[in-house]
């Protein structure tokens, strides 16, 4: 199948590095119209200046997800600027509490959900009428295989991803009389800066992780497009969550 996103926007959450940037650079090749959106406008700019010298079109807006008021100022700057959204990734998350359960603090309980499930509900509800009056659209929720077999130690985390499929799941039955479908991809090991800092930082860190799989290596964050872009311009696809995990829940 060849999608085609020309004269589509897409907005992209984390949108700066890792698998985000990877997002915004692809659906910028592909003809799409990108808003970067992270918490720092200056690598958002950077980005957004990189895929317009490049020929594409690009548009940056800071915000953090775990926080409304910045998610408004998203919304409203998106639509100012390109009038709609087409399709929007929840991919912004954060893992700030791993350890023992009888370790982790309230204050981190709370601002993981803050981030990782607050954040995306808050933006596709405030996205989702504008995007039924325009025709309908997609919402791609991303997740992780911690949220789809949570091991030890990731507790909080797995719990904000489990949460969010359970969401998706919501929003899929809640926005099809909009024409919007609403999918979650569950990602398992691909290079990022995050990944590759702690491959760099950890005896045996990369070893551990192809272990893991059965696929043995770690996939490029490019190879998150095929997915993404299938979950983007497939339409009769909804509600329902993509593992990307190189065999990792079935070994």
């Amino acid at each position: 199948m060849v999608f085609d996103f020309r004269h589509k926007v897409v907005l992209v959450t984390g949108g700066s590095r890792g698998l985000g940037k990877a997002m915004c650079e692809g659906f910028a090749r592909a003809g799409a119209r990108v808003v970067v959106a992270s918490r720092k406008l200056d690598a958002c700019e950077a980005l957004a200046e990189s895929i317009r010298q490049g020929g594409g079109e690009a548009f940056a807006v800071a915000a953090n997800m775990g926080v409304t008021e910045d998610i408004d100022r998203l919304v409203q700057a998106t639509l100012e600027h390109y009038g709609a959204v087409d399709i929007l990734i929840n991919n912004a998350g954060i893992n700030i509490a791993m350890g023992a359960l009888t370790d982790l603090t309230p204050e981190a309980f709370d601002k993981m959900y803050q981030v990782n499930q607050r954040g995306p509900w808050y933006l596709a509800s405030r996205l989702a009428p504008s995007m039924g009056e325009n025709g309908g659209g997609a919402i791609i929720n991303f997740l992780s295989v911690s949220g789809l077999k949570p091991p030890a130690y990731m507790g909080f985390y797995a719990a904000t991803k489990a949460a969010l499929e359970a969401l998706t799941r919501v929003m899929a039955q809640e926005w099809a009389p909009l024409n919007i479908r609403v999918n979650a991809i569950a990602p398992g090991t691909f290079h990022s800066d995050l990944t590759d800092g702690a491959i760099a930082a950890i005896p045996g860190f990369e070893e551990g992780m192809i272990e893991a799989n059965l696929i043995k290596r770690i996939a490029d964050s490019e190879e998150i497009l095929n997915p993404v872009f299938y979950l983007a311009g497939e339409s009769f696809t909804t509600g329902t969550t993509l593992t990307v995990d190189g065999g990792m829940l079935v070994k």
